[in-house]
């Protein structure tokens, strides 16, 4: 072998090697572990299990592994990640009640600002304020306004669980139009939706998912989108602010976030990839599918609006005296 063919070789071979540590440096074989302080089968579980793929793709071929962590209202998942080391390869997916919990629970074992790293608020699921039909003979909500303040205290309000957002969402909605209802929780969406239309609680704010389907077979009746936009599978549900009533404005919301001291490096990588991963058309197609609207927002405009929910939650349960032992 001359000189030449040597070189040739030797290049060649330091070629290979570069092209070999760059490929490992593009795939982590470490998973990232994405907690979801939330039961397996529940809205957010659903979302985030939809992007699995597209994300650990847009993470350079990282796998991604989901571990459901439920319990306490989503504090068993939330301690975890503020537990693990911030170094890129834990996040949580977090939703409404995060911002909850501060008001409703004496003792929260993190600070739930100071605790995590905000990434991104990725998007939300809309919600719709439903009533048995049969009980509550209203098309709109100043009819049903009518109704309820004239037999004070006659009415049930439906919630999936006592200081959930579903529960919030309900007395957002019976503030704003100044009834009095006896609140009744369930343990879960599916039992409380099952109780309004058998007409055992006369009405409940619920997902959009969970609820067009038998809205569509008349066994409820919607009476208003309780966020600020229609819902594209509801065009012709008008939304509560549209009938006079502004301060009715929630829905579910969905975010991911890294541990304390994550590296701005790390949240940009991981808020890249999040944005990446929901605007894959397949995962945008599933997202449509399920009436959710993605529109990621930035790490420091997640912090803000983690502030601002923890802030406005605080108001409502003093106002509706919300406990939870």
């Amino acid at each position: 072998m001359n000189t030449i063919q040597r070189r040739t070789v030797f290049a060649l071979a330091a070629a290979a090697l570069m092209g070999a540590g760059t490929a490992h440096a593009q795939t982590p074989s470490t998973p990232l572990r994405v907690i979801l302080p939330l039961g397996a089968g529940s809205g957010v579980d659903v979302i985030v299990r939809s992007a699995q793929v597209a994300l650990s793709k847009a993470l350079g071929g990282q796998p991604v592994v989901i571990e459901n962590l439920p319990g306490a209202g989503g504090i068993t998942g939330t301690q975890a990640l503020v537990k693990a080391a911030p170094d890129g390869n834990t996040v949580a997916f977090i939703s409404n009640n995060h911002a909850v919990n501060p008001s409703v629970f004496k003792n929260l074992p993190y600070d739930s600002l100071a605790d995590i790293t905000p990434i991104s608020v990725v998007g939300g699921s809309p919600f719709v304020l439903v009533v048995n039909p049969a009980k509550v003979p209203a098309n709109n909500a100043k009819d049903m306004q009518a109704l309820i303040k004239g037999k004070p205290g006659q009415f049930n309000m439906a919630s999936s669980g006592n200081g959930t957002i579903i529960h919030l969402a309900g007395e957002m909605f019976v503030d704003a139009l100044d009834m009095q209802v006896q609140h009744v929780p369930y343990k879960g969406m599916g039992p409380m939706m099952t109780d309004i239309i058998s007409g055992q609680v006369e009405f409940g704010a619920a997902a959009v998912a969970a609820a067009q389907g038998h809205i569509a077979s008349g066994r409820l009746k919607a009476i208003g989108v309780m966020g600020k936009q229609r819902v594209a599978s509801l065009p012709d549900v008008p939304t509560i602010a549209e009938q006079g009533f502004p301060d009715v404005d929630v829905a579910g919301w969905f975010a991911m976030v890294g541990p304390k001291g994550l590296p701005a490096a790390q949240v940009k990588r991981l808020h890249d990839a999040v944005v990446t991963a929901y605007n894959d058309p397949e995962v945008k197609a599933a997202m449509a599918k399920q009436n959710n609207v993605i529109d990621p927002t930035t790490p420091e405009a997640a912090g803000a609006f983690f502030k601002s929910e923890q802030a406005r939650y605080a108001r409502l349960v003093a106002k509706a005296n919300i406990k939870i032992d």
